[in-house]
C-alpha cells in the first residue's frame, strides 16, 4: 500500500481518553507527528466521566507529600493484590514507568495533579498497603483555557453538582457536610471557588474532566492532530507488520499510515451486549455500565483478528450502580458507607460488607447470586434519619428524591418495615430479622457478620462522629429502597501486551508495529483494584512506555 495511503502520520492511536492523549503527548514529546483518531463526535472517553485519579506509587506528589513510599512497598502491595495473575514483568514496568510518566508530563506539559491525603489504597492492610493513599487527582483547571471547539466537543459528565465544581478531596468532607465542622469548611471553600469563578468568568473544572481538558489543552499546545466521528475500521499489515489503519473520515474510508506504530487506546467493550453475553457472568446488560458509550469492542476484535492474544476478558472494573430509569447509572461510591443503611438480596439477607471496594462488592453480588436468592439487583435500604444525615445519590442531606423517582416506583418508600418489604417483594419477616441483627451490631459498633467498618477504606466514607463510623441502626421512618445493579465503570480484558505495551500473540511474539494501552489491553491490575485510579494510571503509563518503544525505534 505504499503508494496508495491517503495520510502519514508517525503514530496512530485510536481512543481519545487518557490512554490515547498520553500516547499522544508523548509522541509529541519524542518529535514525533501522532494522530488521534475518535470514533464518537465528543473526545474524552470514560476518562471524562470518571474521577480522574490515577494510582501510581513512589511518584513525586507522594516523596513531597512525606509519605515514604518505595519501590519495595509498592511491590509488596502488588503481589499482595494482583499476585501472580500477570506477568511480573508488567508489574515492574509499571513500578518504572509510572513515576517517570508523572514527572514528564508535570514539567513538560499542561497536565498537573495533586495529591489527594487519605484515599487509602482499597487494599490498607495488606502487605505495602498505604491507609493514607497513593492517589492523586487532576489539579482544577479553567475550561475557558481552551478554544470554543474544543469546550464544544469535550465529552462531559454531567455530574449532579448544581454548579458546583467539587474534587475528590472536597468530596469526602461534603458528605459529612451536616455532621463535621471539615464538612462546613468544604462548603464554604467550595462555595466561595464558584463565587470568584462568576466573578471572573472562569469555568472551574475537576476530577475526569480537569485531567481531559489538561491533555486536549497540551496537545494543542504541542502540535498534534485530533479527528472526531473517525471510527477505526481496520488494521492495515503488511510483511507481519501493522502499518497503518483504515477509518471512516467524512463518510468515505481512508487509509492512514503509521510509520511508527498503531497505539490502540479505544476501550473495552461494556456496550457490546453480544460480546458482554459472551464473556461475562451473567446476568449482564450494556444498560448497567458507567463507561463511555463508543466502548464496543471494535478494536479489541480487531487486535484479535490481527492474530493478538487476550486475557481477562470475563472481568470488568465493577461499579456498584442504580439505574434511574432514563437516565445515566449512578456509581454507588460513598454511598455504600454510610451508616443507617444495608444492602440485602431478594430473600432480605445481607451478604458482603456493604462499605467494602466498589469491584470487590461487585464480585460479591455475582458470587453470592442464586436463582433462590437473587443479588441482581439487589436492595440497598436506607432509614430517614440517614437520607437527612448524608448525601446519597447525588442529594444534599435532606433533599428529597426526585418526584418522578418515588413516582415510578424506582425508590420505593414505606413508612414501615412490613411495607418496605411488600414495595420490593423481599419477604416480610427475613428483612426484619436482617434489619434487628444489623441494628444490634450498630449499637455495639461492631459487624460480627461482615465487619464492616474494621477497614480504613471502609471508614474513608463513614461518619467520624460515631464509634463505628459505617453503622448505625436503621430505626426512624420512613424507609428507603433502590435496586442495585452489578455495573462497571469499564471492561478490564483485552488484548495481552508487554512491558513496553506492545501486542502479543499466543505464542509471546510481539505483533510488530501494534500497542495498545487501557481497557482494550488486558488490565496490569489482573482480576483486582488495587487502589484510587488503579485504571487509568496503567493506561497512560502504558501509553506512554509505548510511545517510548517507538521513539527508539521499536526496540
Amino acid at each position: 500500500m505504499k503508494d496508495s495511503w491517503d495520510h502519514t502520520y508517525d503514530v496512530v492511536i485510536a481512543g481519545s481518553g487518557a490512554a490515547g492523549f498520553a500516547a499522544a503527548l508523548t509522541a509529541r514529546l519524542r518529535g514525533l507527528r501522532p494522530l488521534i483518531i475518535e470514533k464518537t463526535d465528543r473526545y474524552g472517553g470514560s476518562t471524562a466521566l470518571s474521577g480522574g485519579a490515577i494510582w501510581i506509587p513512589t511518584n513525586f506528589h507522594l516523596d513531597a507529600a512525606g509519605l515514604g513510599d518505595t519501590r519495595e512497598k509498592a511491590r509488596a502491595y502488588l503481589d499482595a493484590t494482583v499476585g501472580d495473575r500477570v506477568p511480573e514483568a508488567l508489574k515492574d514496568a509499571y513500578l518504572t514507568h509510572g513515576p517517570r510518566m508523572v514527572r514528564e508530563f508535570h514539567d513538560r506539559t499542561a497536565v498537573r495533579f495533586v495529591y489527594t491525603p487519605g484515599y487509602c489504597d482499597y487494599f490498607p492492610e495488606r502487605l505495602g498497603g498505604y491507609p493514607q493513599g497513593r492517589s492523586i487527582e487532576p489539579a482544577v483547571f479553567d475550561f475557558t483555557a481552551l478554544t470554543a471547539e474544543a469546550r464544544r466537543t469535550m465529552r462531559r459528565a454531567g455530574l449532579p453538582t448544581y454548579g458546583l465544581t467539587i474534587t475528590s478531596y472536597d468530596f469526602r468532607h461534603l458528605n459529612m457536610v451536616a455532621r463535621t465542622w471539615a464538612g462546613r469548611r468544604t462548603s464554604v471553600k467550595v462555595g466561595l471557588r464558584a463565587a470568584k469563578a462568576l466573578a471572573t468568568g472562569a469555568k472551574p473544572l475537576s476530577l475526569g474532566e480537569a485531567l481531559i481538558a489538561r491533555m486536549r489543552y497540551s496537545l494543542a499546545a504541542l502540535g498534534g492532530d485530533l479527528w472526531l466521528d473517525t471510527p477505526l475500521t481496520g488494521l492495515v499489515q503488511e510483511n507481519d507488520r501493522v502499518t497503518g489503519v483504515r477509518a471512516l473520515r467524512n463518510g468515505r474510508e481512508v487509509t492512514i499510515r503509521a510509520t511508527g506504530g498503531v497505539v490502540l487506546a479505544s476501550g473495552g467493550f461494556s456496550h457490546n451486549q453480544e460480546l458482554r453475553e459472551k464473556h461475562l457472568p451473567a446476568p449482564t446488560s450494556a444498560a448497567w455500565s458507567s463507561a463511555s458509550e463508543g466502548q464496543t469492542g471494535d478494536a479489541l476484535q480487531l487486535g484479535v483478528e490481527a492474530g493478538a492474544a487476550t486475557d481477562l476478558l470475563d472481568k470488568v472494573w465493577g461499579a456498584p450502580s442504580v439505574c434511574p430509569p432514563g437516565e445515566r447509572p449512578f456509581f454507588l461510591v460513598a454511598d455504600r458507607g454510610i451508616p443507617g443503611m444495608v444492602i440485602v438480596n431478594q430473600a432480605g439477607d445481607r451478604y458482603a460488607n456493604e462499605a467494602a471496594p466498589y469491584s470487590e462488592f461487585v464480585d460479591a453480588m455475582y458470587a453470592r447470586h442464586t436463582a433462590e436468592a437473587s443479588t441482581v439487583p439487589s436492595w440497598l435500604i436506607l432509614d430517614a434519619r440517614a437520607k437527612a444525615r448524608y448525601l446519597f445519590m447525588g442529594l444534599f442531606p435532606g433533599q428529597p428524591f426526585p418526584r418522578k423517582w418515588l413516582a415510578d416506583g424506582f425508590v420505593k418508600k414505606a413508612g414501615s418495615v412490613p411495607a418496605l418489604a411488600e414495595a420490593t417483594g423481599i419477604p416480610a419477616a427475613r428483612l426484619a430479622a436482617t434489619l434487628d441483627r444489623f441494628n444490634g451490631f450498630a449499637r455495639t459498633g461492631r459487624d460480627e457478620d461482615f465487619h464492616r467498618g474494621e477497614s480504613v477504606y471502609d471508614r474513608y466514607y463513614g461518619d467520624p462522629t460515631l464509634p463505628n463510623p459505617n453503622l448505625a441502626p436503621l430505626t426512624k421512618p420512613p424507609y428507603y429502597a433502590v435496586p442495585v445493579h452489578p455495573g462497571d465503570i469499564g471492561t478490564k480484558g483485552g488484548l495481552v501486551i508487554d512491558a513496553d505495551a506492545r501486542v502479543l500473540r499466543p505464542d509471546g511474539s510481539a505483533v510488530d508495529g501494534l500497542y495498545a494501552a487501557g481497557n482494550v489491553s488486558a488490565a496490569a491490575m489482573g482480576e483486582t483494584y488495587p487502589g484510587p485510579g488503579a485504571t487509568i494510571g496503567p493506561a497512560m503509563t502504558f501509553a506512554w512506555a509505548a510511545l517510548n518503544h517507538v521513539a527508539a525505534g521499536g526496540r
